[in-house]
Formats: C-alpha cells, sequence, structure tokens
C-alpha cells in the first residue's frame, strides 16, 4: 500500500498505521502513551499529525493507512496542539521530569520550557512497600502504559488506573499497596514508565541521595 509522509512515498503494510508510515520515512513523531508492545491507545493526543481531507490532526498511532493517504508531520496546528498537551502534563508535576526520562525528551522534541501556567501539582506519594520497585504517584501523567504492558504483555494485571483528571493515578493491586498486589516483578512497568514514576527501588534510592546531597 502506498501513502505519502510530507510528500515522500512510502509503501506500508495493510493494516499498517499513520505513526509507522512516518517511522518508515524516517520522521520523528513524538509520543507519550505508545508503546510497541501493547495496542494503540491513542489517549494522549502527542503524536498527533495532518491527513489530507480530515478537518483535525488525528492520533497518528491509532490511524490505519489507506492507499494514497497524505500524511503531514509537519503541520503547525498539530505541532502546537501536541506542545500545549504536554506543557499542561508538566504543568502538574511537582518538580521537571528527570532528563533522562522519555517525558524531558518529548518536551525538548518540542522545544517546551518552563511551562507557562502555574497551578496545583501533584502532592509526593511514594510506595515503597515492594521490594523491587518504587511507585512515585506525583509523577504518574495517567499515560496508561504500566497498566497495558502488565495486562497485555505479562498478564499479571497487577495495576490499575484510578480517579478522573487531576487526581488520576496508579494503584496497585486494590490500592492496597505493590507488595499485596499479583506483580510478578519483572519489571515491565519500569521500563515502560515515560517519567520515573514506577522505576526499580536501587535506582530511586541512587536518585534520592543524589537529591539529598544538594
Amino acid at each position: 500500500m502506498e501513502v505519502f509522509v510530507d510528500g515522500e512515498s512510502v509503501e506500508v503494510e495493510p493494516g499498517a498505521t499513520a505513526l509507522i508510515a512516518t517511522r518508515l520515512a524516517g520522521r520523528t513523531v513524538a509520543t507519550l502513551c505508545f508503546d510497541d508492545r501493547t495496542a494503540a491507545f491513542g489517549a494522549c493526543r502527542v503524536c498527533l499529525v495532518a491527513i489530507e481531507g480530515a478537518k483535525a490532526p488525528v492520533a497518528s498511532c491509532a490511524t490505519p493507512c489507506r492507499e494514497g493517504m497524505k500524511i503531514s508531520t509537519r503541520d503547525e496546528r498539530a505541532n502546537r496542539i501536541a506542545a500545549n498537551v504536554v506543557e499542561l502534563v508538566l504543568s502538574e508535576l511537582p518538580s521537571p521530569p528527570a532528563p533522562h526520562t522519555e517525558l524531558a525528551q518529548v518536551a525538548e522534541q518540542l522545544g517546551i520550557g518552563q511551562p507557562r501556567w502555574t497551578g496545583a501539582t501533584h502532592p509526593v506519594d511514594h510506595d515503597v512497600s515492594h521490594p523491587y520497585l518504587v511507585l512515585q504517584r506525583e509523577l504518574c501523567i495517567s499515560c496508561g502504559r504500566c497498566v497495558r504492558v502488565c495486562d497485555e504483555v505479562q498478564g499479571a494485571f497487577a495495576l490499575t488506573a484510578t480517579g478522573r483528571g487531576f487526581n488520576s493515578t496508579i494503584a496497585a493491586g486494590l490500592n492496597s499497596g505493590f507488595a499485596a498486589s499479583t506483580c510478578v516483578s519483572c519489571g515491565a512497568c519500569a521500563d515502560t514508565c515515560p517519567t520515573d514514576a514506577i522505576t526499580e527501588s536501587f535506582l530511586f534510592d541512587i536518585a534520592d541521595q543524589a537529591g539529598q546531597g544538594e
């Protein structure tokens, strides 16, 4: 199937998404809720692209290609919306994301510095009951990646999305903590997390010690 990305012809397999097409064309489209190992979710609205004939930008990760589709990764409106979404996400965090995190890298890619908006931020709340993992709820952006990789890849069903809006977060088990959940200690949730909201205990300890030393 032939599609066009920024005017360049690309051959994709039937069922391929617009995001796959952009990658085959060598373009970089920012994502936050996307993980290759799980089904497309299309929730974060960061991977927006313009499609010729569409009234508004679409989530490239969840938009199937069709013959002759014309995709633009340079659309000003799509890029502006994506940047605003990420800026709003950053404005709810109590501190900037660590430079190595995917969120920090996406922000840099979209040219976002200090958020323009100020308001409520999530209070520091750590679940350190697990022997190998730490849940830092204040860093959770509700992208859902940890829940989906736990369910779809590992089949452990240890994590659940809870709350709505600003109060949405991730809970382990029936909100009883990691230690009491069905977690199998695979680490997939920490591997996919774009913010370090879930991280390995030894990495959390290193970061915590570094913070105390400042």
